[in-house]
């Protein structure tokens, strides 16, 4: 019974764990260049110790030792030497690891704005893997709207594997990480859009008025002239689908057609539902995951009758059009700005390369660091730590080993 009872309990706390939406793997190659980045910060921080020449005695033997010999008399000295040394040496090496380590963490993201609506947790959700070959990360990946900070996105979607070993780093999003974005515009009130007047486009404007000719004409003279205004506005926040194939948005939205007299209330000409899928290129640029939306599917009919669906379809392509042409790039501006992924300051991706799976999909790249080590941790110390005249190495502890 006990058994059953642990096994009720462990299926219990298994179902409630959080699904990352973002998971890096970082592979020996990149920890290689890591360790010869932070090799050459050491070398650098042991150019600015200096190390008082050592004189004195070890039972009949005299010294008097500079600091540009100790690596060649290193083999002769005693180990009352080497204590000396390691006095001197080993707490400045444990000090700029310390440094690098710290300087380097405190750079990554963890929590941050995208925009004035909208941010991004990258919270981890357990400790790091580690194994002989790599570094394995689960992060939450979820954007929350900034307006409601504590709201969390149920996470329902297949879970992100990664299972490649080639490139320095993998990242992998799954169908949530997504979701969670555009959920968050929703609920944020950013998807939707309002032409009214000029805005729309002189054709479709004309065709939308002939269309409607018999609303219209029925209208008080005041009215006939007025502005045309065309609203757009998301029902549901729109859902990503992850395939082998291919990425895909798709979104389903109210369309409003009135006309807007001046110091009067609006007067709706036709209401209708649009149908939209968008092909999803997603690509990394520095740090940022940047994404690229081409209008693939289209489609309008009314949710009044199906007779009102006929006469709409003349207006299928004027409206195709105006979304590709006045829509799209605006949508385009926003997303290939891009979110950041979780990697500390001045290491960017090169030579990536994204792969489709059934509900996720991952890129793989390789690092670059575009600024040293030094300038780094220069721009993320304290302003007194920064002050030339201060000693970057801690005081001598009292016992030490290399």
């Amino acid at each position: 019974m006990a058994l059953f009872g642990a096994l009720f309990l462990a299926l219990l706390a298994g179902a409630h764990a959080e699904l990352p939406g973002c998971k890096i793997r970082i592979t020996s190659k990149a920890l290689e260049l890591v360790k010869q980045e932070g090799l050459r910060f050491l070398e650098q921080e042991l150019e600015t110790i200096t190390i008082p020449d050592l004189r004195g005695r070890e039972g009949h033997f005299y010294y008097n030792i500079s600091e540009k010999v100790y690596e060649f008399l290193s083999t002769f000295i005693t180990s009352g030497m080497r204590f000396l040394l390691n006095q001197q040496i080993c707490p400045v090496l444990h000090h700029a690891g310390m440094v690098l380590l710290n300087s380097l963490l405190d750079t990554v993201p963890v929590r941050s704005s995208v925009d004035e609506l909208v941010g991004i947790d990258y919270s981890l959700l357990k400790d790091p893997v580690v194994s002989t070959s790599n570094l394995d990360m689960e992060f939450r990946g979820a954007f929350f709207p900034l307006a409601e900070g504590n709201w969390n996105f149920l996470n329902r979607a297949v879970e992100p594997q990664l299972q490649e070993e080639e490139r320095m780093v993998y990242v992998a999003f799954s169908e949530f990480f997504f979701d969670s974005a555009m959920e968050s515009y929703f609920r944020a009130g950013a998807l939707q859009l309002s032409l009214v007047g000029d805005k729309v486009p002189h054709d479709l404007d004309m065709l939308l008025r002939a269309t409607y000719f018999g609303s219209i004409v029925l209208l008080s003279p005041a009215v006939i002239d007025s502005p045309l205004k065309l609203e757009l506005r998301a029902m549901d926040p729109p859902r990503c689908t992850i395939k082998p194939s291919g990425t895909s948005i798709s979104v389903t939205a109210s369309v409003t057609i009135a006309l807007v007299p001046p110091d009067q209330p609006e007067v709706q000409l036709s209401s209708m539902i649009m149908d939209a899928r968008f092909n999803a290129k997603m690509a990394l640029r520095g740090k940022a995951l940047r994404t690229q939306l081409d209008l693939r599917r289209f489609r309008i009919y009314s949710n009044q009758s199906a007779l009102e669906s006929l006469a709409l379809i003349p207006l299928q392509a004027p409206l195709r059009t105006m979304l590709t042409i006045g829509v799209m790039p605006m949508l385009n501006e926003r997303t290939w700005r891009g979110v950041q992924i979780p990697l500390p300051e001045g290491i960017n991706f090169v030579h990536e390369v994204v792969t489709n799976h059934a509900g996720f999909l991952t890129i793989g790249a390789d690092l670059h660091f575009a600024k040293g080590l030094r300038e780094v941790i220069d721009k993320n110390r304290p302003a007194k730590a920064r002050d030339p005249q201060a000693s970057s190495a801690p005081p001598p502890s009292s016992t030490a080993a290399v």
